[in-house]
């Protein structure tokens, strides 16, 4: 398995949010349930990827990922990149399942609801932020996709913002994570 289809894993729920946010839902907001379709696409790539990569895993050992450099500045030397061993394999599966199942039973219980998009676009940022949660290379990596779950976990729980109880259930979250 190449290392790109590995990156592609994260980056395929990424393209959902930025197609949801950027072209869907302002340009083709009458036309919600697109949003919907490519997320489940997007997911669905990512899940039948992520059930590659475990047999890849299971076949040949930890898939070798070179890092890339990202900032060096003197003696500071910050690299991102992907650790794919069998335990990330196994949670790339899950996660990526449960994902997709969620978003395909949210199509019909988000039927004709006015934040059908933006519930989407958030979904999609969640599930790569679960997904780089997993994937992350090292400790700089892993806190910021837990503080990219806070957030996506606050604005999904506040996705019908007008009810002050979803608004103060998710302050509430937000704090607590």
């Amino acid at each position: 398995m190449p290392a790109q289809l590995a990156w592609a894993i994260f980056f395929a729920p990424i393209a959902s949010f930025l197609i949801c946010g950027l072209i869907i839902r302002p340009f083709f907001n009458r036309c919600s349930r697109w949003a919907g379709y490519v997320t489940i696409a997007a997911v669905g790539i990512s899940f039948v990827l992520s059930v590659w990569t475990l047999f890849t895993v299971n076949a040949t050992g930890p898939l070798p990922l070179p890092p890339i450099d990202w900032w060096n500045v003197g003696p500071i030397h910050i690299e991102i990149g992907l650790v794919v061993d069998p335990l990330t394999a196994i949670m790339l599966v899950v996660v990526s399942l449960v994902a997709l199942l969620v978003q395909v039973y949210s199509q019909g219980y988000m039927h004709g609801d006015p934040g059908y998009v933006r519930y989407y676009a958030w979904m999609s940022l969640f599930t790569a932020s679960m997904l780089g949660l997993v994937l992350a290379g090292n400790l700089l990596m892993m806190y910021v996709f837990w503080e990219l779950v806070g957030l996506c976990s606050y604005l999904l729980i506040g996705v019908w913002f007008h009810r002050p109880s979803a608004a103060n259930a998710a302050k509430k979250a937000f704090l607590v994570t």
